[in-house]
């Protein structure tokens, strides 16, 4: 589905590509960047993961209760707070249980849990326990929504409804802040498409398809991909559920952006003093059936969806006695500006080219090795036979 406004077919006042201009409103938006916000941006854009960071950078309670909200944990429900509670509990088990670790007394039991986001992001020895820990209270919160949804008699296109539920909010939430975004769709990928695509990849499983669920924003121009992404950040996707390694981005060039505002210039050592410790410099993933010069902004999170509220269900409700109200459904998120959307559909790198290649590619592979019959003759002419049309999602 496309919901798209009149002015995305035109460029803005200031035209489609940088430099639009920077008056006081944009100096106050640069400004309301922060070390929290530059950190989860370069996870998002390098697909790293957590797991392998040595700290946080959360300055105050509210900073962490909007992360809490994020992730679908509401920081004033006496539940959630007690769900927060068990996980830490089983998270300093399974480290001195399995790990031989010793975690300290504070962390361990003292302070509270929703409080160790605060103190993995200040300094000290209390630093790296709280994040060992938090590190295992994230992987036991996501194998939870993972028993949990097994256990739903809710079909997957309902949750997937919710999912866009959420999103449509979300993104006009984002509009009336001030987002420029001109252009959005989504789109659920159809079992064609999904037989296409698992037929083109070489690892032909079907839980590695990430686009089952996938949106598409154009922004009015490149900077505000920026604007766009902190925003999600903020209201939709959780930083520390965006799925490692499968990031792609040739459009925001996140250092150029700092070193043009004084302001951020001043957080890049302690920004980049993850560098050294995260395996950030990989590979980005390549679609080989995309054109030689098409960009994007693409990454894919694994969305928190509250399911007891979605129900009407109680957050008591013996259903989630032991894996709390939460499941997670990835989708796929794509962000260009105007100017790059226009260029993205001309010549190779349009769709149905994109498309073409894929099938090329499938019919290949289904007749490898079949050069001959069986008798000596010639392979039967499949090719030539197209009673559908592999090109279309």
């Amino acid at each position: 589905m496309t919901l798209v406004n009149s002015e995305s077919v035109q460029q803005g006042p200031n035209g489609a590509g940088k430099g639009a201009g920077a008056g006081a409103g944009e100096v106050e938006r640069n400004a309301a960047f922060d070390l929290a916000d530059l950190t989860s941006l370069r996870n998002l854009l390098r697909g790293g993961s957590v797991v392998d960071w040595h700290r946080l950078y959360f300055a105050d309670r509210e900073q962490v209760d909007r992360f809490l909200r994020i992730n679908e944990i509401d920081p004033s429900s006496p539940e959630d707070v007690a769900r927060l509670e068990d996980l830490r509990e089983r998270a300093v088990e399974y480290l001195e249980r399995h790990l031989g670790f010793h975690v300290s007394e504070d962390v361990a039991t003292r302070v509270p849990a929703r409080d160790l986001l605060l103190v993995a992001s200040q300094k000290g020895k209390r630093r790296a326990h709280a994040c060992v820990v938090l590190k295992v209270m994230h992987v036991l919160q996501h194998l939870a929504a993972g028993e949990l949804a097994t256990r739903l008699t809710v079909s997957a296109d309902q949750i997937f409804q919710f999912v866009e539920d959420k999103v449509l909010r979300t993104v006009e939430e984002m509009k009336g802040a001030g987002c420029q975004i001109v252009g959005f769709e989504w789109s659920r990928k159809e079992e064609d498409s999904l037989i296409t695509k698992l037929l083109a990849k070489r690892d032909s499983l079907v839980a590695h398809v990430y686009d089952k669920l996938r949106f598409r924003m154009i922004t009015r121009t490149e900077d505000e991909i920026v604007f766009v992404l902190r925003e999600i950040l903020h209201r939709l996707v959780p930083f520390n559920y965006v799925i490692p390694g499968e990031s792609q981005n040739d459009i925001v060039d996140l250092q150029a952006f700092i070193d043009r505002q004084p302001y951020l210039r001043g957080l890049t050592p302690e920004l980049f003093d993850l560098s050294d410790t995260t395996p950030g410099k990989r590979s980005p993933p390549v679609n080989e059936f995309s054109g030689p010069s098409y960009r994007v902004v693409n990454f894919v999170g694994d969305l928190p969806v509250r399911i007891d509220k979605r129900l009407g269900l109680s957050p008591n409700d013996p259903l989630f006695a032991d894996t709390g109200a939460v499941v997670f459904v990835l989708t796929e998120f794509q962000i260009v500006d105007v100017q790059t959307s226009q260029t993205n559909e001309q010549g190779e790198n349009n769709h149905e080219r994109y498309k073409e290649r894929q099938a090329s590619r499938v019919r290949s592979r289904l007749m490898h090795g079949m050069q001959e019959d069986d008798n000596g003759g010639p392979a039967v002419g499949l090719i030539g036979r197209q009673d559908g049309d592999l090109g279309h999602d």
